[in-house]
């Protein structure tokens, strides 16, 4: 086995004797041409060569053609490579060592809702706006729709029968008192919201139907 010290006797050049690669993905022969770059004095030609380099680059990475900023980002790859000491003229703001070592802001979390879960932010949200309009059968109409919504979610989530009077605290509560729900009810046919379950079978209707299954006698097999 040839050591590494032998290998410059040998006229051989291991990888394990050169400089790391920045950005390995595009080999050791497009780093040497970024190099050689480095060595061109004429500023015209250097731009030149370096154009060349991008159109090389984008050869490699031909999957990366139709993704948007692509030439931008083959550019700053370039200035990568050169570690920031290449002088020519880019189409696109030059990076420097700080802008890419600087971290990204910090994405806030997104706040986890403790109580009333089951109804989401967005019906949240359809509260806070419906309260900021002026008293009206528009803003009436979308109370309504919202409690009918809020009742729905409920039973997704509990499976079990809810009053109205339920939906209407929780609606007072969410709203801050804000929302009169004796107002809304009587705008309601018969003063109830009315609502199917998920099945689509009215809450009353289904009851009766269950006792009636219940209290059924069963037929005896001949």
């Amino acid at each position: 086995m040839i050591e590494s010290n032998d290998s410059l006797h040998y006229g051989l050049s291991y990888n394990t004797d050169r400089k790391p690669l920045r950005i390995p993905e595009y080999g050791r022969t497009v780093q040497q041409m970024v190099d050689h770059l480095l060595t061109i004095e004429d500023r015209d030609k250097r731009n030149t060569a370096a154009r060349a380099v991008i159109r090389v680059m984008g050869e490699i990475n031909p999957h990366l053609r139709n993704v948007p900023d692509f030439q931008h980002k083959l550019w700053d790859q370039l200035f990568i490579m050169s570690d920031f000491c290449l002088d020519i003229d880019s189409p696109f703001p030059i990076p420097t060592r700080e802008t890419l070592s600087t971290p990204p802001e910090r994405i806030e979390y997104p706040t986890v809702l403790t109580k009333f879960r089951y109804y989401g932010h967005y019906i949240r949200s359809l509260i806070d706006e419906v309260c900021t309009w002026e008293e009206g059968e528009r803003r009436d109409a979308l109370i309504i729709a919202i409690a009918k919504h809020m009742k729905k979610a409920y039973l997704e989530y509990n499976k079990d029968i809810i009053e109205d009077s339920v939906i209407g605290a929780h609606l007072d509560e969410l709203s801050g008192g804000r929302i009169d729900w004796n107002h809304i009810l009587s705008l309601l046919p018969d003063g109830e919201l009315g609502m199917p379950n998920a099945h689509g079978i009215p809450i009353k209707k289904r009851n009766n139907q269950n006792n009636g299954k219940k209290n059924a006698p069963h037929k005896k097999k001949k």
